[in-house]
């Protein structure tokens, strides 16, 4: 299944200064077919059960996992799944799947599109990496079934057109050009530029599914950073009440909106085991202040306010691991979040695509997630909210 020569993407009219993906694509992956999105800095795919919005959640994640230089087997956990349905073997039966992705930043629009064999056995088939002029910069390709590797071809623009190597069969070598290419010449220094840009993009993604159920108890303080499932919620709190106290004004506002009853401040209380516990301010009682601990909230305001904190404290914060050597200021986080408008009522739903709409406008944090039906008509009137509409 030979990777085909994409079409050269068309240029902005203006590069962002940070690198950001700015279109998906599905070949050839589970249920989609020739398919492509624009990402804007808030996307959110919308449509019935069974079109398709997960998937493409997962097709992001995967490639940021490859872009970090994890393996196929780890990106792709059940890859005959991935396999799009009714697609027929070839006649040494093989079958697979295509994704890709674009991503523009100082080096412009750069085109990745990634062929993977899922039967009878995973591993890379092709690859390409593929500048906004349409000039190919990496092309891999299986040559031999037999051996555990792809040859690799890239621009070198010196003597010598080309480079060709062996890369490893279950990596991106995208990711693995910065340690393989020298940089020598005017050629390489562009393939360069371009598999740089593309991996800091991937690594910058922050997949988010908040968990109430786990979010309800007392965690020990602490410095840790929030994780996927925002378990540690309180922890992170505690953290950020004292050394981002802007920011957690912003917090405890979105909170007001978006929680039932009166809310005045959204504190940390310190246990005696030594555990913290987040509680809403509800202001006093009796002369004495009160409050209700966020563990006695429903479903939808604890994925609210999960959501909220994500969207509102950034990389430093988040358990994720960016591009270390790239400084915060030249990266544009990406938020995945899978279930967007899960047990949320209209009011929160509106609440929060519009606070991510201008925290995603100052162009460090984009957001690319999921919603129901119900979800989508909420989120569609907020201006700079993008809504994708997978139904038939």
């Amino acid at each position: 299944m030979p990777a085909t020569r994409p079409a050269p993407s068309s240029p902005p009219s203006a590069a962002p200064p940070r690198p950001t993906v700015t279109e998906l694509r599905l070949s050839a992956y589970k249920s989609h077919r020739g398919a492509a999105f624009r990402l804007a800095p808030v996307t959110l795919f919308a449509g019935a059960s069974g079109t398709g919005k997960s998937s493409a959640l997962e097709a992001y994640e995967a490639l940021a996992m490859l872009g970090a230089g994890a393996p196929l087997a780890g990106a792709f956990p059940d890859p005959v799944g991935c396999v799009p349905e009714r697609a027929e073997a070839d006649a040494e039966g093989r079958r697979g799947f295509r994704i890709g992705c674009t991503v523009d930043g100082p080096a412009g629009p750069v085109r990745l599109d990634l062929a993977v064999q899922a039967e009878p056995e995973l591993r890379v088939v092709g690859e390409r990496l593929t500048g906004g002029d349409g000039r190919t910069l990496l092309t891999t390709a299986l040559r031999d079934p037999g051996r555990r590797t792809v040859q690799a071809e890239w621009h070198t623009a010196g003597s010598v057109p080309v480079t060709r190597a062996p890369l490893p069969g279950d990596r991106l070598g995208t990711a693995l050009l910065p340690l393989r290419v020298a940089g020598k010449t005017e050629g390489q220094r562009r393939v360069l530029a371009a598999a740089e840009q593309v991996v800091v993009a991937l690594r910058s993604v922050f997949p988010c599914d908040p968990q109430p159920q786990r979010m309800r108890g007392p965690v020990p303080a602490g410095d840790g950073r929030l994780r996927r499932g925002c378990d540690n919620l309180a922890e992170v709190l505690h953290r950020t009440r004292t050394g981002c106290p802007r920011r957690h004004a912003r917090l405890a506002a979105v909170a007001r909106a978006g929680c039932a009853g009166p809310v005045r401040d959204l504190g940390v209380e310190e246990l005696a085991d030594g555990t913290v516990r987040a509680v809403l301010g509800r202001g006093t009682e009796g002369g004495a202040p009160a409050g209700t601990p966020v563990g006695r909230l429903g479903e939808g305001e604890l994925r609210y306010l999960a959501l909220a904190l994500v969207l509102l404290t950034g990389p430093g914060v988040l358990a994720m691991d960016p591009a270390a050597e790239v400084p915060h200021a030249m990266q544009t986080l990406t938020v995945l979040a899978d279930g967007f408008d899960r047990a949320l009522d209209r009011r929160q739903t509106r609440e929060l695509a519009g606070l991510a709409a201008q925290i995603c406008a100052e162009g460090h944090i984009r957001l690319v997630g999921t919603v129901g039906e119900a979800g989508a008509r909420a989120a569609r009137g907020r201006a700079g909210v993008t809504v994708v509409d997978l139904n038939p």
